[in-house]
C-alpha cells in the first residue's frame, strides 16, 4: 500500500495493484499445470456393436458361466454345482494364458446372486470378468 501526502497535508493510501496481478499469474500458471496431471477416472473398455446384418461371433475358446432363473449353473451349457465352480474353473484355465471369464445371468435374478458367482470366478485367479446383457431393441 503506498501512502502520499495530499494537497492539504493529509495522508491518502491508494492501493498498488501490482503485486495482486503477479500473484494471480502465479496461480493461473500454477493450475494450468496441474489442471491435466489430475486423474479422471479408472480405465475402461467400450465393446464396439457388431455391425448391422452380421451375427456376432463367438469364439470358441471363450468361458460362459450362466446363472439360471433357478439358481443353478452352468459353464458353456454344461451344469456345474456351485461347490464345484472354482475347481472346474481352475482346471480349465490349467492350462490357457488368458484368464477371461464372461457371466450371463437371467435378468430376474438378485445381483448378490451374480456377484457371488463372480467373487468364486476372482477366488479361482480369473483375470477379467465380463458381463454379459441382453441386447436392449431401440424403440425408435
Amino acid at each position: 500500500m503506498a501512502m502520499t501526502v495530499g494537497a492539504r497535508g493529509r495522508l491518502m493510501s491508494n492501493i498498488n495493484i501490482t503485486p495482486m496481478i503477479d500473484v494471480l499469474l502465479v496461480l493461473l500458471i500454477i493450475f494450468m499445470i496441474i489442471t491435466p496431471m489430475t486423474p479422471v477416472g479408472l480405465p475402461t473398455e467400450i465393446p464396439l456393436p457388431p455391425p448391422p446384418h452380421e451375427s456376432p461371433q463367438v469364439n470358441e475358446r471363450s468361458v460362459v458361466i450362466s446363472v439360471h432363473k433357478n439358481g443353478s449353473l452352468s459353464i458353456n451349457q454344461q451344469p456345474v454345482a456351485e461347490s464345484n465352480l472354482q475347481q472346474r474353473l481352475m482346471q480349465i484355465f490349467s492350462t490357457r494364458a488368458e484368464r477371461v471369464v464372461f457371466v450371463e445371468a437371467a435378468p430376474s435374478l438378485d445381483f448378490y446372486q451374480v456377484a457371488r458367482v463372480i467373487d468364486i470366478a476372482r477366488g479361482a485367479g480369473i483375470d477379467n470378468v465380463g458381463l454379459l446383457t441382453t441386447q436392449i431393441q431401440n424403440a425408435g
